[in-house]
């Protein structure tokens, strides 16, 4: 049983290596102008697959998102807060 379990943890070791470090990026946002905004470009940040956090400054009108690059990229952030009516772009 040993040896199953420390072959299986062997095994799995190489696909845990090859995962991508997550990434960070700050998007600007536009048309942020109530308390609501933020909400709205948080969750739909939340919504794409990959995003591990979310913080979102609406005093800079700024997003700022961790993500796991092997699930999306910054071009799908922006997309997802265009689609919510926040146009983005990259910081």
């Amino acid at each position: 049983m040993r040896r199953l379990l420390l072959s299986a943890a062997l095994a799995l070791t190489p696909l845990a290596a090859l995962a991508a470090a997550p990434q960070t990026v700050t998007l600007d946002v536009k048309n942020m102008t109530c308390s609501l905004c933020p909400i709205t470009v948080r969750k739909a940040l939340e919504k794409v697959t990959g995003v591990a956090s979310v913080k979102v400054d609406p005093d800079t009108k700024t997003a700022t998102v961790t993500f796991d690059p092997d699930k999306t990229d910054a071009s799908m952030l922006i997309k997802a807060t265009t689609e919510a009516g926040y146009p983005a772009a990259i910081k």
